[in-house]
């Protein structure tokens, strides 16, 4: 077992659930999680289907989240990540491959220094940009409050 390995695995399922549990608390979307951990073990048993391997790697890259807006005019994709440094090539990167297969989609990144969150079009157009998470998105004392959680458990 790779320890490192291990521990980015933990340090992004945590920024997962802050996600989803800040976007819940704004009381503004349904959250609906869509990342291939939810959905690839119902399929594995059919792997072996060429067809069935063609779906599986679609999903293994679908962004984490969906969110609906309470009137469900709108819909955003979202794909969430832990960092400890916000490096412009790191985002940049990340943004392109995900603009590849799932536009539009967002990209959220939740780190020590706080939560980002912009489009991966945006994040692409402006070389690796991205945005501090909006009080428009989630109220300050959430964020606070869900940083401070973070910072608890990243050390």
């Amino acid at each position: 077992m790779n320890a490192s390995f291990v521990k980015n695995l933990i340090k992004g399922k945590i920024a997962e659930v802050i996600f989803e549990e800040m976007f819940r608390e704004s009381e503004e979307f349904t959250i609906i999680q869509i990342g291939y951990e939810h959905t690839i073990p119902e399929l594995a048993q059919y792997q072996h289907h060429v067809q069935i391997k063609k779906v599986l790697e679609n999903i293994r890259s679908a962004p984490d989240f969906v969110l609906i807006n309470k009137d469900k005019t709108e819909v955003f994709l979202v794909e969430v990540k832990y960092r400890e440094t916000l490096l412009k090539t790191d985002l940049l990167k990340i943004a392109t491959e995900i603009s590849k297969r799932w536009n539009p989609c967002w990209l959220f990144v939740a780190s020590k220094t706080g939560f980002y969150f912009s489009p991966c079009h945006t994040i692409v157009n402006t070389q690796g940009n991205i945005d501090e998470l909006s009080e428009s998105w989630v109220r300050k004392e959430v964020k606070d409050e869900s940083l401070k959680i973070l910072k608890d458990f990243i050390g």
